[in-house]
């Protein structure tokens, strides 16, 4: 059979079957889809593959899914550091994206990021910032994948007045996507403190009538909570239950503040929720009952949060992260085992975006999203088990190769679609305005 490329690899972890691993298996990829994944010495005879990929001290696992992120404020990666939230996004983000958030600051901090998480290994990541075309159009000319969220909050911004232009807005970008492959959109109301009922019963029934996911910060802090009681005489989960927005398509970011009654009320609905440990850790936010979620049939899928508060966009330093934190949570070393943590960094997030049926494992049929780690280093000797060398011991720079629908973004650590020096110099040019006091 005639195909594009047979990557043979010493090892592929394909998340799906659960906690498998195929020890010196190819992948046959043609039109951007995997055709199959199958022992190499039957590949080299099945197979006439126009290009051949020799990896011979490598694992390749489905393309990272980052799915929460502020892609944009990369710009403002160490900029009022070791804050609360609150605190931090009122007295310190707010103001600079009032004085700097436009058109040039979301393309250049969306360059910056995109170039960041191809060379970690993750080829779709769900966004939620303001401009989001400005970031569907970086994310298309770079070739990766991603959700772009339709962003709302009640008060005015650089971008938009108010809720009608925010969905008015929204809406334009959705139906321009509408044919885009690796680019489609969601709702991203930002979080309960900032949105109040009518925009989201607005937002409500036009997910329904779109099919559309709803991306929002939920119970992210006590304080949020507090306020919710106060303002609404409920718990915002209660709230949102009660306009209708809970449902296999919500999509809750952070959930560190649930009792048990709340984590049985959310499984219900069949939504998932994204766990951002690092950045809930580094803001004090609290801590997400992953284990609990999980036993309870929530999809729990992994996240960075924005790089101004975690300070990067690294899902294999997550995933660590994440199966460590909550064993401490659970105080029980046996949740989230390596396998675990990988799915929730790839399969679940997928899922959480409606995307499982093409990305999230490596299975025939589904697209050639795929990231390529070097286990040979001498970080990741003695390699027993290249699932738990990946979770536990690798990083983001033994990512050497990424394809994302067959085409190839990463070639040995070097960026094919991203210029890293113009990206860079912009960066520090950003880095200066931001210092500047005029």
């Amino acid at each position: 059979m005639q195909i594009d490329t047979l990557i043979n690899a010493k090892w592929i972890i394909p998340v799906e079957p659960h906690a498998r691993v195929y020890e010196n298996h190819s992948i046959a990829i043609k039109s951007g889809k995997i055709v199959d994944i199958i022992p190499t010495a039957r590949a080299l005879v099945e197979f006439q593959p126009a290009h051949v990929e020799e990896m011979p001290s490598h694992a390749l696992i489905p393309g990272l899914i980052n799915t929460h992120t502020h892609a944009a404020m990369s710009l403002m990666r160490g900029n009022a550091d070791d804050l609360p939230l609150m605190e931090w996004l009122e007295d310190h983000i707010w103001p600079l994206e009032r004085r700097f958030a436009g058109e040039i600051f979301v393309r250049d901090g969306t360059d910056l990021a995109l170039a960041e998480m191809i060379r970690g290994g993750v080829t779709c990541f769900n966004d939620m910032y303001f401009y989001p075309e400005i970031t569907a159009r970086q994310v298309i000319q770079s070739g990766m994948r991603a959700v772009v969220g339709m962003i709302l909050v009640d008060f005015p911004t650089n971008w938009a007045s108010g809720p009608d232009e925010y969905l008015s807005k929204g809406l334009a970008l959705f139906d321009d996507l509408h044919n885009e492959p690796l680019v489609t959109a969601a709702f991203a109301p930002h979080a309960p403190y900032t949105v109040s009922d009518e925009p989201l019963v607005r937002i409500h029934t036009l997910a329904e009538e779109l099919d559309c996911p709803i991306h929002m910060h939920l119970h992210e802090t006590n304080d949020e909570v507090r306020q919710g009681k106060a303002s609404h005489g409920m718990r915002p989960l209660k709230r949102l239950g009660q306009l209708n927005l809970l449902s296999p398509r919500f999509i809750a970011v952070h959930m560190t503040q649930l009792d048990d009654d709340e984590i049985g009320y959310f499984a219900q609905f069949g939504g998932s929720v994204v766990h951002c440990p690092e950045s809930n850790l580094k803001l004090a936010s609290g801590f997400c009952p992953v284990a609990k979620l999980l036993n309870a049939g929530v999809n729990v899928a992994l996240g960075t949060d924005g790089p101004a508060s975690n300070n990067d966009l690294d899902v294999l330093g997550e995933m660590k992260t994440a199966a460590l934190l909550a064993k401490g949570v659970a105080s029980d070393a046996r949740v989230v085992p390596a396998a675990t943590a990988l799915r929730m960094a790839t399969l679940n997030g997928a899922r959480a975006l409606g995307l499982d049926h093409e990305i999230g494992s490596l299975e025939a049929g589904k697209s050639a999203d795929i990231a390529a780690l070097d286990l040979g280093d001498i970080e990741t000797q003695p390699l027993f088990d290249p699932i738990s060398d990946i979770v536990y011991a690798a990083s983001r720079h033994q990512v050497t190769d990424v394809w994302v629908a067959g085409r190839r973004l990463l070639n040995q650590r070097e960026l094919t679609t991203l210029d890293r020096d113009d990206i860079a110099a912009r960066a520090v040019a950003w880095r200066d305005r931001l210092n500047s006091k005029n």
